[in-house]
């Protein structure tokens, strides 16, 4: 089986994946350690005697073979924030239980550096393809792609693609995303002095901060309160105020159902306690019109198809002091919804509480045939590993995809029977998974290669 080829390369494969990890390529932080962790990976790739080329302080590529033809595996370096509670260091690769840990290890680090032994397998081997093949990084992809934007503004589109970014079968299509900054111009609650949640747009937030000017009547009727609700709550009375730590469970914003959005929560709570009024503008807005529904349905905007599901709204931040009011949601809507009434939709009834919408974000869906020969290469090669055809399906998931003009789709690297934590504290893969993954990316680069 061609996947086995790089069964011999993992100690070295693990090692620059570790080098990778420890890179704090978180990209909302900065450019900085992002743009390192591209130079890292394009410079193992010089050295193991491949063309490659660096496009800004964001993107690059490796390339091997020749010919007009161009087929290409995108990938990223850049991580989201790690978080706190991991029951292991972040940024170091590690071996247990069976188990690899790190961030990045599934997205996206893990499947970027196999994709680049794959490569080595096949010129180590002697395999000359028969088109080009492009190994494209990235390092801004958790900040919205303009990696990608930066990148084919002067190279060549791909005649087919895929990035492994996602889970296996086949992801044909991906849901719109639309991420938007509702603000007001002052904080104007009575009783609520700061809040803070969240740290990246496209994860649901498990911390929440909040600072109160209440009694210290209103202080215990609030504890009481909240121990019958969802999430756990720290209060600490002090002559400044209430301060209140809270704890959900964090997700990707693809799937916020599989999270407990802590800023909805104690935002839920307080209002219910103190009123929407204490608040301020901005609070009782995310509590009327959002609240804990994941669907979009008191905004006026929940839809769905058959074809990619239905249309979820994730709370990613909220900063809220005396210099900020502001809340920053994502939102991946159906392949056959309409952007634009969405947006319209959300501006009028943010306008009802005197905030300002902004766009700040938007990606096109993706809709791939399912008869594309991009689809017959990843299948034969799934197939080959798996002893099975791959499912085709959609997702809420943004990746690199969707900037090829469907040419390209999401395969891999997780399995669905894997709970790898993407965005979550503890990101991992079990070591199983991980040696299937780079057998069939192994063997998907090989079929990009000669089919």
């Amino acid at each position: 089986m061609t996947g086995e080829m790089i069964l011999g390369y993992m100690d070295e494969l693990k090692h620059d994946i570790g080098e990778l990890i420890a890179i704090k390529s978180v990209s909302c932080e900065g450019e900085d350690l992002p743009e390192k962790a591209l130079d890292y990976i394009l410079g193992r790739a010089s050295e193991m005697g491949f063309a490659v080329k660096k496009i800004g302080k964001v993107a690059g590529y490796i390339e091997y073979g020749e010919g007009n033809e161009l087929a290409a595996i995108l990938a990223h370096v850049d991580v989201v924030p790690a978080g706190t509670g991991w029951s292991v260091d972040p940024f170091e690769l590690t071996e247990n239980n069976g188990r690899l840990y790190g961030r990045g290890i599934v997205d996206d680090k893990g499947p970027a550096m196999t994709a680049l032994y794959c490569l080595k397998v096949l010129k180590d081997k002697g395999i000359k393809p028969k088109r080009k093949i492009r190994l494209i990084i990235g390092a801004a992809e958790e900040v919205g792609m303009n990696d990608m934007q930066t990148y084919f503004a002067s190279e060549q589109m791909p005649d087919m693609a895929f990035t492994p970014d996602s889970e296996y079968g086949i992801c044909i299509k991906e849901k719109g995303i639309m991420q938007l900054e509702i603000s007001a111009p002052i904080h104007d609650g009575t009783l609520l002095t700061e809040f803070h949640s969240g740290n990246a747009i496209n994860a649901v937030p498990s911390r929440a901060y909040a600072l109160v000017d209440c009694t210290e009547s209103e202080d215990n009727q609030l504890r009481r309160f909240a121990d019958a609700k969802p999430g756990k709550y720290e209060f600490i009375f002090t002559q400044d105020g209430l301060h209140i730590e809270a704890a959900g469970k964090a997700a990707h914003a693809s799937t916020p159902e599989l999270g407990l959005n802590i800023a909805a929560n104690l935002i839920k709570i307080l209002a219910a306690n103190f009123g929407e009024f204490a608040l301020g503008s901005l609070c009782s807005f995310i509590d009327d019109a959002i609240g804990l529904e994941l669907d979009g349905s008191s905004l006026g905007i929940a839809c769905s198809d058959e074809e990619s599901g239905s249309l979820t709204v994730n709370i990613g931040r909220v900063d809220i002091d005396e210099n900020i009011c502001r809340l920053l949601l994502d939102i991946r809507y159906p392949v056959s919804a309409d952007s634009g009434g969405i947006l319209r939709k959300i501006r009028q009834r943010a306008a009802i509480d005197g905030l300002k919408t902004k766009l700040i974000g938007h990606e096109l869906p993706l809709s791939m045939e399912k008869d594309a020969p991009i689809i017959s290469i990843l299948s034969d090669a799934y197939e080959n590993v798996m002893g099975e055809k791959p499912e085709l399906y959609s997702t809420g998931g943004g990746t690199y995809a969707r900037t090829m003009n469907n040419c390209g789709v999401a395969f891999g690297p997780a399995f669905k029977d894997d709970d790898t934590h993407i965005h979550d504290v503890d990101e991992s893969i079990s070591a199983e998974n991980f040696n299937k993954h780079t057998m069939i990316c192994m063997e998907a680069v090989y079929g990009l290669a000669v089919k």
